[in-house]
């Protein structure tokens, strides 16, 4: 599946970013660039609205900006400069015939300045420092290096920040963009971990749902029938295996992402709700995540004796490192794309599509976990189980009624053809049936 990495960055250290991401393969950069601070919360906001990212690359500034735009999933890593980075604009400023100090120096951790003052031999006491604070405005900074220059009149400047040089720009100033190597290390390790991320979004685990028997007499062979069609009829089981336990209890298969995605990152099981009000009985939940499907079901069997003996539907996370989370609670939203509440506009749009309502049901839940992000067929394929054949099949069907639509192309080799995306568009569709029928 492609990567999608955005980065953020001054107008002026494009050449340094492409020439950085050269050598990524697979990967598609959405650029945000800008000329002025003010540009940069209004343009990272248009990108999250338009474009699912997978990881997010920018520097402290631009972090401060637009933290609390970025989504908690979201693969971020901020930019900070090294030591290597004041190296050079020390040595650009001895290049122009200007001494090592005095000197002002922003943005840089003080021991940065400590390191590089040092490796130079320059006298660190005539050397200011104004290391990054999230609160500081270029006005604040500028004023900083004034007073320092007031003081020593033959110092100069190094900065950073576009907006202070701009301010500055009739002094001895040097200033620079951090160098290719360094962002072409944070930029390969942000793929790593994002690459690291699905692997273990892809690891075996178990859930085991039980139905309670402290609240009195319970029909529980019959109970236990209803809970496990309750769960098979849930679009987000559907790429879960689902079979019975014991006389009170489910167990559901399925990989490490989807336990996540439904239990809102380990905070809420949704699901009990909708069981308790079905059931008319508790329902508690225990998921385990382990090496092997038989310690993932033992696991998940602990959890849910602990989520029992808290009295009140909740459930539990054990992981084999040894990792408990819970009680997780049941207020929040419902669940979404329940085949309950869309079994007639489904069965709608397979019939016009010619698909099954099943495989329709298991592509809403897969656009659901795409979040508006481009797949290609033989990714599509992977997702359902089926050959790359059928799933190029199963895209022109899609095609034809209205369920899926281009969304251009992507590179994941050097040679060979470019892969087409799709993006799918059930959900709009299923809305469209439920207006009309209105």
């Amino acid at each position: 599946m492609e990567t999608v990495l955005g980065l953020v960055f001054h107008a002026q250290g494009l050449a340094t970013f492409q020439e950085a991401a050269r050598t990524l393969a697979g990967v598609r950069l959405e650029w945000v660039t800008y000329e002025r601070e003010e540009q940069i919360r209004p343009a990272v906001a248009e990108l999250l609205a338009r474009q699912h990212l997978d990881g997010l690359l920018l520097g402290l500034m631009p972090y401060a900006q637009c933290r609390d735009l970025l989504p908690p999933d979201l693969q971020v890593t901020v930019t900070r400069p090294v030591a290597l980075d004041l190296s050079l604009m020390f040595c650009r400023a001895l290049a122009r015939g200007w001494a090592a100090q005095p000197v002002s120096i922003d943005t840089f951790e003080t021991g940065i300045v400590d390191e590089v003052a040092m490796a130079l031999g320059a006298d660190r006491d005539r050397i200011a420092v104004l290391p990054y604070a999230p609160e500081q405005t270029p006005a604040e900074i500028v004023a900083f290096h004034r007073e320092f220059l007031a003081r020593e009149p033959g110092g100069c400047v190094l900065t950073m920040r576009t907006a202070v040089a701009r301010e500055l720009g009739d002094l001895r100033l040097v200033t620079t963009e951090q160098v290719v190597s360094t962002m072409r290390a944070q930029l390969h390790e942000l793929v790593l971990r994002i690459e690291s991320q699905r692997a273990s979004a892809q690891r075996f685990a178990a859930g085991v749902f039980l139905l309670s028997t402290s609240d009195g007499a319970v029909d529980l062979d019959r109970t236990r029938v209803r809970l496990l069609n309750l769960l098979v009829q849930t679009s987000e089981f559907a790429d879960a295996w689902i079979e019975n336990r014991d006389r009170r209890g489910v167990v559901v298969f399925a990989q490490h992402a989807l336990f996540e995605r439904i239990t809102d990152h380990w905070v809420s099981v949704p699901v009990l709700g909708h069981a308790e009000a079905a059931l008319g009985s508790r329902v508690v939940a225990g998921f385990g995540v382990g090496a092997s499907a038989r310690n993932c079901v033992l696991l998940a069997e602990r959890a849910a004796a602990r989520a029992e003996a808290e009295g009140v539907s909740c459930g539990y996370l054990i992981e084999d490192s040894g990792v408990i989370i819970g009680p997780m609670g049941r207020a929040q939203p419902a669940l979404t794309f329940a085949y309950r509440a869309h079994t007639a506009e489904l069965e709608t749009l397979a019939r016009g599509a010619g698909l099954s309502t099943v495989t329709l049901s298991r592509l809403a839940a897969l656009e659901k976990t795409l979040h508006g992000k481009a797949i290609a067929p033989s990714d599509l394929a992977d997702s359902l189980g089926i050959t790359d054949p059928s799933g190029r099949r199963l895209i022109r069907k899609l095609i034809a009624c209205g369920l899926v639509r281009a969304d251009g192309t992507a590179q994941n080799h050097r040679k060979g053809r470019p892969t087409r995306l799709y993006r799918l568009a059930i959900g709009d569709a299923v809305q469209s049936v439920t207006g009309g029928e209105s």
